[in-house]
C-alpha cells in the first residue's frame, strides 16, 4: 500500500498502512491497519495520555463500542505515547484520571510516523492534533476531520457520518442530505429526480 505525499492526504485516497505496537486487553500486540481489510475503521488521533480532554473522548468511544461493532466497524486510538504509557493509563481508574479497561486498542506512535503520514502531527507541540478518519472496507478514506487540541469530538456525529457512508456505499444511486440519519429520506443526485426530495421538505 503506498502512502500519499506528506501533507496531501485527503478523502478518496488509500489510507496509509502502518505497523505498530498497541495495547489491547492489557497486552502488547503488533497490529497493522491492513489487518482490518474488509471492515470499516474509525482511526482517531489524540495528543497525549494522562491529559484532560483526551480521556473523555477515549472512554466515550469505548462505552459505545458495541454500536460501532454492530456496524462492522473497528475503532483504533493513536497517540505519540509509548505502549507502556498506554498500559499505565488503561490500568488507572477513570476516577483517578485514567481510562480504565477499553474495548479497542490504543496504538503507540512514539516515532510519530503514523501521525506524520496522516498529516495530523503538530511539529511545534510534538503531538497529534485531534484527527479522525473513517476508512471503508477497501481501505479508502471516506471522512476526515481535525480538531485543535483544546476541544473534543462527538461520538454521535462519528456514528451518524459512518452510517451515512455505509448507506450511500450500499445505495450508489442515492445521496444523504444534511444531518441525515438512518430511516430519513435520501435523494437522487439528478436535477429532475432530486425534486422528489425537495418537494417533500
Amino acid at each position: 500500500m503506498t502512502s500519499p505525499t506528506e501533507g496531501c492526504l485527503r478523502v478518496g485516497q488509500q489510507a496509509p498502512d502502518f505497523t505498530a505496537t498497541a495495547v489491547a486487553d492489557q497486552e502488547f500486540k503488533t497490529i497493522k491497519l491492513s489487518d482490518y481489510s474488509g471492515k470499516y475503521v474509525v482511526l482517531f488521533f489524540y495528543p497525549l495520555d494522562f491529559t484532560f480532554v483526551c480521556p473523555t473522548e477515549i472512554t466515550a468511544f469505548s462505552d459505545r463500542f458495541e454500536e460501532f461493532k454492530e456496524l462492522g466497524t473497528e475503532v483504533l486510538g493513536v497517540s505519540v505515547d509509548s505502549e507502556f504509557s498506554h498500559l499505565a493509563w488503561i490500568q488507572t481508574d477513570r476516577k483517578s484520571g485514567g481510562v480504565g479497561e477499553l474495548n479497542y486498542p490504543l496504538v503507540s506512535d512514539i516515532k510519530k510516523e503514523i501521525s506524520t503520514a496522516y498529516n495530523v502531527l503538530d511539529p511545534e507541540a510534538g503531538v497529534a492534533l485531534r484527527g479522525l478518519f473513517i476508512i471503508d472496507k477497501e481501505g479508502i478514506i471516506q471522512h476526515a476531520t481535525i480538531n485543535n487540541l483544546s476541544f473534543g469530538r462527538s461520538v454521535d456525529e462519528t456514528l451518524r457520518t459512518l452510517t451515512a457512508i455505509q448507506y450511500v456505499q450500499a445505495h450508489p444511486d442515492e445521496v444523504c442530505p444534511e444531518g441525515w440519519k438512518p430511516g430519513e429520506k435520501t435523494m437522487n443526485p439528478d436535477p429532475v429526480k432530486s425534486k422528489v426530495y425537495f418537494s417533500a421538505v
